[in-house]
């Protein structure tokens, strides 16, 4: 029987391994967290070994029931990792062994550390998309749950960061809420090529026994299987996939995370983050700081890093399968725990956001707002858009000399500006008739808010 640490894959070698090279080349402290899908993958290939008569079906239960030990082992905390074993797979192995004795060592049969870590790095990704997909859902439900609330609310939007047209906020938080459909659109789309089967491709060339990897593909839940040995063990693209799916997600959460600080900020005074959500300062007692979106832009820093350390690694690698691989995980898994983290954390603090509607009101006044709707007014009256652009221009000048927004002016002081102007002009000078006004698919209305809102609940899944 093999002893529990010795290396199971060190026959050929006439020297023990180094011990800081043991420690090193291990990666059992990392991925580790794969047991339940190594298990599982394991489990599918005796499984597979025994209907086409490479185990007999007393070894597959045998087997089986060892495993199943061993998940008990696990998730008891009774289980002892060792580094000697170098991986999730290796440990798993031997304690099977250990448990099985000569059976045990059956069950690598058909198959490699290659295409068994390619398969469970798979596994554990899909298996992560789900509560990915359940905290994205929920961040979801909570803006669509503020912008039906402030769906009249009314604030002023910013190009360039200053005021341009009054807008709502849950116009606002609808578009916040669509580049999150995107994302859920992207993932969707990634899990497509994440769920594809290398389990089969042995080291790299596939294996010489009359293994089914059909059946091995569909007791494991995968939609289609690798169909190059080659490719099969040495494909990193998915992972690549999903961590620049999260880079794109987490610059949305990013660009959210920059306009709640702006919005908390006294300056602005639009928002209140819920206490639970913010910190104090060391030496400021009026300090209330919006730690979490801050610290959410920083992190997608982390992310973008993670990327671009899976490019790295895999851009000068030769086929098949080598040690570098090694590395893909800690920066997937690092990955995988950020994006949850955020979306959770995300979730929640848009939950207890406390809108300021009365200072948003304030501030679209002091920007001149409907400036745009005043030319818009003057061309539907006759004027040539660049006429009417220039009156409005000039009407604005008088107003910040005059501390005046248009809606403010007399008729008369309008007039000075263009004959064309008459009493109506107060129908589109006034926020509420701005926002009215763009009463069409995609506008800012809060009928088109309302609208859109049925509409996303209706698809959410």
């Amino acid at each position: 029987m093999t002893a529990p640490n010795k290396k199971l894959s060190s026959a050929r070698l006439t020297q023990p391994t180094n011990a800081f090279v043991e420690e090193f080349t291990a990666s059992v402290q990392f991925d580790q967290r794969m047991y339940q899908q190594d298990i599982e993958g394991s489990i599918a290939h005796a499984t597979m070994l025994a209907s086409v008569d490479v185990l007999t079906e007393v070894e597959r239960d045998q087997i089986i029931a060892g495993l199943n030990i061993i998940l008990s082992e696990i998730e008891e905390d009774q289980f002892e990792w060792s580094i000697a074993q170098e991986d999730v797979h290796m440990n798993i192995e031997a304690r099977l062994i250990a448990l099985t004795g000569e059976v045990g060592k059956k069950l690598h049969t058909g198959r490699s550390r290659n295409d068994q870590v390619a398969t469970d790095v798979r596994l554990y990704l899909r298996d992560m998309m789900t509560p990915i997909t359940a905290e994205l859902n929920r961040l979801q439900t909570a803006l669509l749950n503020v912008a039906e609330r402030e769906a009249e609310t009314i604030m002023p939007g910013f190009t360039h960061l200053q005021t341009a047209q009054p807008v709502t906020f849950g116009h606002h938080m609808m578009a916040w809420y669509e580049m999150l459909v995107r994302d859920a659109e992207r993932m969707e789309d990634c899990a497509k090529r994440v769920n594809s089967l290398p389990l089969g491709a042995a080291a790299l060339a596939g294996t010489t026994f009359p293994i089914d990897r059909e059946l091995t593909a569909k007791l494991l839940g995968f939609d289609r299987i690798c169909l190059n040995s080659l490719d099969a063990v040495s494909d990193r693209d998915f992972a690549i996939e999903f961590n620049s799916f999260a880079s794109i997600l987490m610059m949305h959460l990013s660009r959210f995370s920059e306009e709640l600080i702006i919005w908390s900020s006294a300056q602005f005074d639009f928002v209140d983050l819920g206490d639970s959500f913010c910190t104090g300062s060391s030496i400021m007692p009026q300090k209330k700081n919006p730690d979490v979106p801050e610290l959410i832009r920083g992190k997608t820093s982390r992310v973008y890093g993670n990327m671009f350390n899976l490019f790295t690694l895999m851009k000068n690698q030769p086929l098949a399968y080598n040690k570098d691989n090694q590395e893909d995980k800690e920066p997937l898994f690092d990955t995988i725990d950020t994006l949850l983290g955020s979306l959770r954390v995300y979730a929640d603090m848009m939950a207890a956001i406390t809108v300021k509607k009365d200072n948003m009101r304030n501030a679209a006044l002091r920007g001149y707002a409907t400036a745009t709707d005043l030319a818009d007014y003057l061309v539907r009256k006759g004027v040539a858009f660049r006429d009417a652009h220039e009156v409005v221009g000039l009407s604005v000048a008088y107003g910040i000399k005059h501390h005046k927004d248009l809606s403010e002016m007399s008729l008369e002081e309008l007039q000075a500006f263009s004959d064309q102007i008459s009493d109506d002009v107060f129908d589109v000078l006034t926020l509420e008739g701005s926002v009215a006004a763009r009463n069409h698919l995609g506008g800012t209305a809060p009928e088109q808010v309302i609208k859109a809102i049925k509409v996303a609940r209706s698809q959410q899944k």
